[in-house]
């Protein structure tokens, strides 16, 4: 499992074309400006989880992900 962080640049990466976020952030780049932690992966399981990535684009917009929705960069 890769680990991203603080100034690594990714690519959001949600298939599910059903999730809200899928059609504003799939496939768009971004750094990775802050890592935080939560306790999401307790309840659900999934260590994976337990990271909350804030992206930030170049439009400056920021959002946060999970390391799910998140992959290396296409360059």
């Amino acid at each position: 499992m890769i680990e991203f962080s603080e100034g690594d640049r990714v690519r959001v990466d949600i298939p599910d074309e059903t999730d809200v976020d899928h059609q504003q952030y799939h496939g768009q780049h971004g750094t990775i400006v802050s890592a935080l932690s939560d306790d999401v992966d307790e309840i659900i399981g999934d260590e994976q989880d337990a990271r909350l990535y804030r992206v930030e684009f170049e439009s400056g917009q920021t959002m946060d992900f999970r390391r799910r929705d998140l992959r290396p960069p296409i360059e």
